[in-house]
């Protein structure tokens, strides 16, 4: 437990006025977490003991959006079974169709530039090029709208000068 206020008093010392409280919040869920699991698993991190029931292996990088901003959290991993803070709710419902939203404009081959808007319009930060890739992945291709072969399924497709995509015949 030292440790633990020996990190956050060089946390206090280290930060500026800007990022001040995110960096606190941070550290304080992250010494929760890791005071959580050292009680489940029955011993410190790197301890050896008798009674220890399981051991850690890494950790799992989750943001957690707050009104200080959005909070990247490392989550310990177990090797037997899982751990998942008390404190964290399950991905929401509200996330799922926000995930939807991504892949029905995605799939309306809308650029991840208007995705990064269409996000922080919806009241988010924004979003990277991987995540919308990462969260779209497990679409079929079919879906993605490519065929099996990795082609467009509509290659007679043509664009004018405005960039617009039209079909065989462009509009008149």
């Amino acid at each position: 437990m030292t440790d633990d206020r020996m990190a956050l008093v060089e946390l206090l010392q280290k930060s500026g006025d800007g990022d001040f409280l995110r960096a606190v919040a941070e550290a304080v869920l992250q010494i929760l977490m890791e005071a959580d699991v050292e009680g489940l698993i029955g011993a410190g991190r790197h301890e050896r003991s008798a009674d220890r029931l399981n051991y850690r292996n890494g950790y799992r990088e989750r943001s957690l959006d707050t009104r200080l901003g959005s909070l990247q959290l490392r989550i310990p991993k177990l090797r037997q079974g899982s751990y998942f803070p008390p404190f964290l709710k399950p991905r929401k419902t509200a996330e799922k169709a926000l995930v939807t939203v991504i892949q029905e404009a995605w799939i309306g081959r809308l650029s991840t530039r208007r995705v990064d808007e269409l996000v922080q319009a919806m009241g988010l930060s924004g979003i990277s090029k991987s995540q919308v890739s990462k969260l779209c992945k497990s679409l079929h291709p079919r879906r993605r709208g490519t065929s099996m072969n990795g082609s467009t399924p509509s290659s007679t497709n043509r664009s004018t000068a405005s960039g617009r995509i039209y079909g065989s015949t462009p509009p008149t």
